[in-house]
């Protein structure tokens, strides 16, 4: 049965205003555990589920990404984790990440804070549906090793990989409680709650869907770490996914679906927090609505992706009506392809990402920044590298393309606030 406990919060005294050194009461909440309890799907739900569960499969299978299914999933994967790391305030446009991206790889550091955060995230990402593949497990140890790379170079990388030990909350001020919309289960509940966690995330009793979706509200009730809750709690989708066999090739970008209706996104989960029995009536409905909500950004994810892999197949297109003397499987059609997915280059890594030689790399670069498909951008002071302007754009458009004024998270008030004391 779900509760709140009640407990006292006293100020240290160290914040500007009144409100902030106040002591108070305070109530946290304590979610059932998942292992063991019965979850009633209401028939549309259920043809909800199956629908997104249908598209994600069909994405999975039928994606071509212009002949490279790989390069569609490489940037299908970077758009997911830049909408999930916008969800949490940190924005940053898709040129000024793929030259950080590219910096790094020369041995610099980001310039910015912001670029080093969501690097992390995309670093994260991909280790873990690396190591989860189809019947895999999903443990503690590894969530703790995708929030440890997470947070890792960042000011708060001392807190990566282990769980709070202090109490969190969502909303109010940054120096108590009080105010808070969302007070997350006290630091000594956490452990047991993650085990469950884990537990729940390896069993194929339910629809794979509303797995991944209850999973992700139960996580980010939890809440178990100083930062970057969010960001995990979204990998984890991803890896219930892929455990499930559900999407191994493609990623849908629901963080992208989930960061445009960024309030209808909280009030779901916030929905899936009832109290007391997990039989009552409002359990029931507020899970429900919970999993149709993210069954229909599921939904929209895949229709995203498929639009996005038309507008890559058409640039592909026009690129190669410019060069039309390109020979079949030379290093510059092979890296036509590859671009698709990783559309800023240096001359080392599209030789590595066309697995061809240096001399052949460079001779393919050559062709295409004379056709006009790539062009030279510095990179730092010194570091030359060639960048894909049309598939840039396409990647900045995918990450707008749902934006309106109701839901543009640019707009909207921040999808989860975690303040804390220092």
């Amino acid at each position: 049965m779900s509760k709140v406990v009640r407990r006292r919060w006293i100020s240290d005294y160290s914040g500007q205003t009144k409100g902030d050194r106040r002591s108070c009461e305070y109530e946290a909440y304590i979610p059932d555990l998942l292992v063991g309890r019965s979850f009633s799907l209401d028939g549309g739900v259920a043809a909800e589920i199956a629908d997104a569960e249908a598209a994600i499969h069909r994405l999975n299978v039928q994606a071509s990404a212009l002949t490279d299914t790989e390069a569609l999933a490489r940037i299908l994967l970077r758009a997911e984790a830049v909408a999930s790391s916008r969800i949490e305030g940190l924005d940053i446009g898709a040129r000024r990440l793929l030259h950080a991206e590219v910096g790094r790889g020369f041995g610099e550091a980001p310039s910015d804070v912001t670029a080093t955060e969501v690097l992390g995230n995309i670093d994260a990402m991909v280790f873990g549906i690396e190591a989860v593949g189809e019947g895999d497990q999903i443990t503690v140890d590894l969530l703790l090793d995708v929030h440890r790379r997470l947070l890792a170079g960042t000011r708060l990388e001392s807190y990566g990989g282990r769980f709070r030990e202090e109490q969190n909350w969502i909303g109010g001020g940054s120096y108590n409680p009080c105010s808070a919309a969302f007070v997350p289960p006290p630091p000594e509940f956490v452990g047991d709650l993650m085990a469950d966690l884990c537990t729940f995330c390896n069993n194929g009793s339910l629809p794979t869907v509303a797995q991944a979706a209850i999973a992700h509200a139960q996580f980010e009730t939890i809440h178990p770490f100083v930062d970057g809750n969010g960001r995990t709690g979204r990998a984890l989708i991803h890896l219930v996914l892929r455990r499930r066999g559900l999407a191994l090739r493609v990623l849908p970008p629901v963080s992208l679906i989930l960061a445009t209706w960024a309030k209808a996104y909280i009030n779901g989960l916030t929905g899936a927090r009832y109290r007391g029995p997990s039989t009552s009536k409002e359990a029931h409905v507020g899970m429900n609505q919970w999993i149709a909500q993210f069954a229909g950004a599921c939904v929209r994810a895949v229709a995203d992706a498929d639009a996005f892999e038309e507008r890559t197949r058409e640039i592909e297109r026009g690129w190669r009506e410019r060069i039309p003397s390109v020979r079949r499987n030379s290093a510059a059609d092979i890296l036509l392809r590859a671009l698709l997915g990783a559309p800023v280059v240096t001359v080392n890594s599209a030789a590595a990402l066309i697995d061809r030689t240096y001399p052949a790399a460079n001779n393919a670069v050559t062709q295409l920044v004379k056709a006009g498909v790539l062009r030279q951008v510095n990179i730092g002071r010194r570091n030359r590298a060639y960048e894909a302007p049309d598939i840039i754009a396409a990647f900045t458009d995918l990450e707008r393309q749902l934006a309106s004024p109701e839901g543009d998270p640019r707009t909207s008030e921040p999808a989860r606030r975690v303040p804390r004391r220092w």
